[in-house]
């Protein structure tokens, strides 16, 4: 199936499968393409970001479950927080899922990391989809899910015919407005052709 996504300037990507088709203004590759779905989003449509933080987001924080709220409440725990909840694999491998899931809704595509040593984090990143980097010797900044906050935005390779379909779009007015609001504005993150995050 040929999808369309199209952001609120009229910027548009052509995706087939896991692969970007075509680039171009939104009126051009529909009328080329008149039988392809069409999703149209508010804000800009960028090539997404890679968190320079990925192994301390997957593997030394614990992203509690909803329903543990309660008890933990619902920011990420790390330090002796974490050392002190004692995790098995399940809850480890559980916890990656959300954590991905918290970095897709802040637009990111990919995460700098190092080997992961935990096979249960390891094959639930995987299952996902996040591309996994390899990381710098010396990560800046504070760990943190919005790549903004932390370090200068590094961002994938300009989105191209043939390129991976790997993008985000952020209801902003413009890549100002961006860096100035942060990647909290998220609406959507695309990861080889699927839609992973969309706010509601």
């Amino acid at each position: 199936m040929l999808t369309i996504h199209a952001d609120s300037r009229g910027h548009a990507v052509l995706v087939k499968g896991e692969w970007i088709e075509a680039v171009g203004p939104l009126e051009e590759l529909a009328a080329a393409h008149p039988h392809a779905r069409v999703r149209s989003w508010p804000g800009i449509l960028t090539p997404g970001f890679v968190n320079l933080h990925g192994t301390e987001l997957l593997e030394e924080t614990y992203h509690p479950d909803p329903r543990e709220a309660d008890a933990l409440g619902t920011e990420p725990l790390t330090g002796d927080a974490l050392t002190a909840l004692a995790l098995d694999d399940a809850r480890w491998g559980a916890s990656a899922r959300r954590g991905v899931q918290r970095m897709f809704a802040h637009g990111t595509v990919a995460a700098a990391c190092a080997p992961l040593r935990h096979r249960a984090v390891r094959d639930a990143v995987h299952r996902t989809g996040l591309e996994l980097l390899p990381r710098r010797p010396h990560s800046t900044g504070v760990p943190s899910l919005d790549p903004l906050a932390s370090a200068p935005p590094t961002t994938p390779p300009a989105l191209a015919p043939g390129s991976p379909a790997r993008f985000a779009v952020f209801e902003v007015r413009d890549e100002a407005e961006l860096t100035e609001r942060g990647a909290g504005t998220c609406v959507a993150t695309v990861v080889a052709g699927r839609l992973v995050f969309r706010r509601r």
